[in-house]
């Protein structure tokens, strides 16, 4: 399987997603923003962490303008898998690929340590193997996390089963406790913490591992 880890001005967790899908057996690519294709033969792409083009505007409203972001919109529109974290998830929300938006966060301040999130479903390639309501170690490191979609989107998540995480306890204001959703075809990941930064036990967590290693298994079945 192959993966494509796009990089925009500012990115800073390219490397550590890269590293995260190479130790789960993928081929991986990097991509610069500026490229208008993707590589021949991508899986999936992700879509990194950091501060693409400073957060002007919004947080991701430019990197979503980049040559790049047509092909992973084209990408995803014909069934192919994005992972979006952190950063990634503004960028590949204000893509349109994922509903909802990041806003700043209810205390104003920026956030970063191991948080415990909950596993609200397994129904996807990025979760199955995990369990139903695991409790998983994941770092969180933003200033705009904070999940918003108006009442009839949030009840469409809930119905369709497409939230992925959510916070043990809330560090951000995100509603329902939100802390990554899926597309429709539950093919696009959009989630603010870093499980890429939870992969190895020097790290302080290997819960990670899990979704990486689910993605590798659900997209060699599919």
């Amino acid at each position: 399987m192959k993966a494509a880890v796009i990089t925009f001005p500012g990115s800073n967790c390219d490397r550590d997603l890269a590293v995260a899908f190479e130790g789960a057996g993928f081929e991986v690519e990097r991509v610069w923003h500026k490229d208008s294709a993707l590589p021949p033969g991508v899986d999936v792409v992700g879509v990194p962490g950091g501060f693409s083009f400073g957060d002007y505007l919004r947080c991701g409203a430019i990197a979503a303008q980049s040559p790049i972001s047509a092909a992973i919109r084209s990408h995803a529109d014909k069934g192919g898998y994005v992972l979006g974290i952190c950063n990634g998830f503004q960028v590949i929300t204000e893509m349109g690929l994922l509903p909802g938006v990041l806003m700043r966060n209810a205390t104003l301040k920026f956030v970063c340590r191991t948080l415990v999130l909950k596993v609200a479903t397994t129904r996807s390639d990025f979760t199955g193997a995990y369990r139903p309501g695991q409790e998983i170690r994941i770092p969180i490191a933003h200033h705009d996390g904070n999940y918003t979609i108006d009442a009839e989107g949030l009840a469409r998540l809930k119905g369709e089963d497409r939230i992925a995480f959510t916070y043990a306890q809330n560090p951000n204001g995100s509603m329902a406790d939100i802390a990554g959703v899926l597309s429709e075809n539950r093919r696009v990941l959009g989630m603010m913490p870093h499980p890429e930064r939870a992969t190895e036990a020097a790290l302080g967590s290997q819960d990670g591992k899990g979704l990486f290693a689910s993605l590798m298994r659900g997209m060699a079945l599919a």
